[in-house]
């Protein structure tokens, strides 16, 4: 072998090992308040900068309080359902981290599901209170995405979100009529900021030491503008989950199932249930419209949604300048 071709195979790359300017390989990505704008779309901006990260070789994962039935909007306009490169699936947290989720074939790919027990005893902590609680199901396991128990009325806030998404939901009068309690994710409450001030606290009290916990302004039907709703202060939610749920969780299972470091995640996001990936990821981005706790624990922050700050902090990615 003469030294020139030592020379030239020492010195060519392959696409494998070409180096890249960007410095991450897996974008978690927030919707409400982070994905979305103030109307509750997906700008033409945010939209091209995901096809432009894709096309540079990072997967980008939508992470999500909601289900997957629910974020169809989302999933539509960034073209979610398509597996990256050299993949099969196209995964998706959802449920605020109890969930993994396949986009591409509908399929549920892991849950973290809460314990039985615990879901009866919640649910009697809301009965004390003449509250209906909603179990978020596992629909893929389950066959239906809500089990209200008949505790109390329906607060307007569910029934909207009930009537604008494409969700199936079933009603029971007592939580041990519930037919499938192995595939709760969530049980959750929207109502009025005033109402879950007190309804909160009290959840927290009791069941924080066993569960994970969490409430923020909700997205509500606050203008015709935005047929699929908006952020709004004066409608929060409560979520309760397995004490090992939370965004970061899933994210980090799909990043050691693709032998990605942590140092190459980076992750977006605004809200109090974005705060652990927020932590847990190389790149945490606070939307400049994120909570105070957010901006905080991130290294750094883009411009707001209403100024496509997922657009802005894809191209500083790419650019290498983050």
């Amino acid at each position: 072998m003469t030294r020139m071709t030592r020379m030239t195979r020492m010195t060519r790359m392959t696409p494998m090992t070409a180096p890249r300017l960007h410095n991450y390989d897996l974008l978690a990505l927030d919707l409400d308040g982070t994905l979305f704008g103030p109307d509750g779309r997906v700008s033409a901006a945010n939209a091209r900068a995901v096809d432009d990260a894709r096309s540079a070789g990072i997967e980008v994962v939508i992470c999500t309080g909601r289900a997957m039935v629910e974020s169809r909007t989302a999933i539509e306009a960034i073209r979610a359902d398509r597996p990256a490169a050299g993949r099969t699936i196209a995964p998706m947290v959802c449920a605020g981290g109890a969930m993994v989720c396949d986009v591409a074939g509908g399929r549920t790919l892991h849950r973290w599901a809460m314990d039985r027990t615990l879901v009866g005893r919640l649910c009697g902590h809301f009965a004390a209170r003449r509250r209906a609680p909603l179990l978020l199901k596992d629909r893929d396991a389950a066959g239906f995405d809500y089990l209200v128990v008949n505790s109390g009325p329906i607060e307007r806030p569910t029934q909207w979100w009930f009537d604008v998404m494409d969700v199936e939901v079933k009603f029971i009068d007592r939580v041990e009529h519930d037919p499938h309690p192995e595939h709760t994710v969530r049980v959750g409450f929207a109502a009025t900021a005033e109402v879950m001030h007190d309804l909160a606290a009290g959840v927290h009290a009791e069941f924080g030491r066993e569960a994970a916990t969490q409430h923020f302004a909700a997205v509500a039907g606050v203008n015709s503008s935005a047929p699929h709703g908006v952020k709004d202060d004066s409608i929060h939610l409560l979520e309760v989950f397995d004490t090992q749920v939370n965004k970061w969780t899933a994210v980090h299972r799909l990043a050691l199932e693709q032998g990605i470091p942590r140092e190459r995640v980076a992750a977006i996001g605004d809200e109090v249930n974005d705060l652990a990936m927020i932590e847990g990821a190389g790149l945490g981005i606070a939307m400049a419209n994120a909570t105070p706790a957010v901006r905080k624990a991130a290294r750094v922050q883009t411009l707001s949604n209403a100024q496509d700050g997922v657009a802005h902090a894809i191209d500083l990615i790419l650019r290498g300048q983050w």
